[in-house]
């Protein structure tokens, strides 16, 4: 219990302090922030709003709020499939890629001061390796190539 905790409070502590330099220097929220990374990592930066969810750590309606605002900044358009209406995709557009790219200094900024640099080599290595069954996401082995709406 005491490495669960352990987890747990590090992991609300170093949220909370992106979240604040985020909101403060780029008037970006970590979710949104992370949203856009998401999808720029994606071939042809897309994915289906289901994997995006997964991929956020959201649920399924806090992406629709906020893919909804992230659309009405005009960083991210909805794309509805040409086979299939039920397939809805959130793609970013330039404008989400620059505000990302503008995010990013801040955002690695943050990430090295509140934990890679508090952190021995070893210590980083040891987290990845003890938490890397973890990041493994059913969803990823079981979604749909890009383009492909079937």
């Amino acid at each position: 219990m005491a490495a669960f905790h352990a987890l747990i409070r590090a992991h609300a502590r170093v949220v909370r302090m992106l979240e604040a330099e985020l909101e403060t220097e780029q008037g970006l929220s970590l979710p949104a922030y992370e949203v856009l990374a998401h999808l720029s990592e994606a071939p042809d930066r897309r994915r289906r709003m289901t994997e995006l969810a997964s991929f956020a750590i959201l649920t399924p309606s806090g992406l629709t709020r906020l893919v909804d605002k992230l659309v009405r900044d005009g960083l991210v358009e909805r794309q509805r499939c040409g086979t299939d209406a039920r397939v809805v995709y959130a793609a970013l557009t330039d404008a989400g890629f620059a505000r990302l790219v503008a995010a990013y200094p801040t955002h690695l900024r943050g990430v090295r001061t509140h934990l890679i640099d508090r952190l021995a080599p070893e210590q980083l290595d040891a987290i990845a390796e003890a938490l890397g069954p973890f990041t493994d996401d059913p969803l990823a082995h079981d979604a749909v190539p890009p383009g492909d709406c079937l």
